[in-house]
């Protein structure tokens, strides 16, 4: 896509639509994503939701799965509607980021397929399947 599309597109937005696109590019721009924070040593540096040890990896997968965001905030109850936009959005921007740490999680040798309790350990961690 040229310049000259992207900016045609952009001016068709809505004002919503344009403002949603500016917060995203100011976030990208500033490297710093409100309600994301990547810690070093915690989750093993992967972006989270706010200060918890909820990756925003997961909460993608979770999505990719086919579980919706109320379903999602029925289990994670420290979560909000607005933590999960933030995810949604941080993941949109580093979709390649977010794939990696998928894919990281899924082929890790350590991940423990625990059927008959619905949950999985990675690196020590217990995840439960919401189901």
């Amino acid at each position: 896509m040229t310049f000259t599309e992207l900016k045609s597109q952009l001016l068709s937005l809505t004002p919503a639509e344009k403002a949603e696109v500016i917060q995203l590019l100011s976030q990208s721009l500033a490297n710093t994503w409100q309600g994301i924070n990547k810690t070093p040593g915690v989750m093993g540096g992967d972006a989270c939701i706010r200060q918890t040890r909820i990756p925003v990896w997961l909460l993608v997968s979770y999505q990719r799965s086919g579980l919706s965001e109320a379903k999602i905030l029925d289990n994670y109850p420290t979560l909000s509607a607005v933590d999960l936009a933030n995810a949604w959005s941080y993941a949109q921007v580093y979709a390649n980021e977010i794939e990696a740490a998928i894919a990281k999680h899924n082929e890790a040798k350590n991940i423990v397929p625990l059927r008959t309790i619905n949950c999985w350990c990675v690196n020590q961690s217990v995840y439960t399947l919401l189901v």
